[in-house]
């Protein structure tokens, strides 16, 4: 039995108060088999625990209404979810990342709405409510600038309180930070984290959640 559990152990991490499964992990092996994503939704991206980090550092009103764009296996709305009692919809336009964010869902004893969807088909209707939104590596192609900036024009027009996204630090990032910045506001962190876990990011933060 100890090494069973010991077994157990080493395919899991556990950081922020939720656990994550390792690509070595039989559950998510098992749905590697059947989903396989094709959009970088691979595995959990360090930069993801960025964002928790400093959520927990700054805080959340509980049961606020998060969106987590470019979700994957929704680590930072899972942490939303189990930490503040957050209703989060995880959007993605790689359906093959659902199966894995429900598994996470379900060993995280949270629930997460699924939406499949491109950040265009994000309307401003559709963010009414919404107190956060989240993207963690999401912004990894120059395509991509110009929709995320227009993602993030449509929040505040929607009255979003908070804009996180996170990179390690890629030039489309930048780009996109940038045009961001000057358009519409906001800052770049650079965020470290050595504790739980060791990961660093960058973050572009707009507006403010409390």
């Amino acid at each position: 039995m100890a090494s069973k559990k010991k077994k157990q152990k080493t395919t899991e991490r556990s950081a922020y108060g939720i656990t994550v499964l390792k690509a070595a992990d039989p559950r998510i092996r098992k749905l590697k088999k059947e989903h396989e994503p094709n959009i970088h939704g691979n595995k959990v991206w360090n930069s993801s625990w960025c964002i928790m980090d400093f959520l927990q550092q700054q805080g959340m009103p509980k049961g606020s209404k998060v969106l987590e764009a470019g979700c994957g296996w929704g680590p930072t709305g899972i942490y939303c979810a189990k930490n503040y009692a957050a209703k989060v919809t995880g959007l993605d336009a790689d359906a093959a990342v659902f199966p894995y964010l429900d598994l996470h869902a379900k060993i995280n004893d949270v629930k997460i709405k699924n939406w499949q969807g491109t950040f265009e088909q994000v309307k401003k209707k559709d963010l009414k409510g919404t107190r956060l939104v989240l993207g963690a590596d999401i912004c990894f192609w120059d395509e991509m600038i110009d929709p995320i900036y227009k993602l993030v024009k449509r929040s505040i027009a929607a009255d979003v309180d908070q804009i996180i996204i996170a990179d390690p630090g890629r030039p489309p990032f930048h780009k996109m930070c940038d045009k961001v910045i000057s358009k519409i506001g906001g800052e770049v962190k650079e965020w470290n984290v050595d504790d739980e876990v060791k990961a660093s990011a960058y973050l572009l933060i707009v507006g403010t959640l409390l």
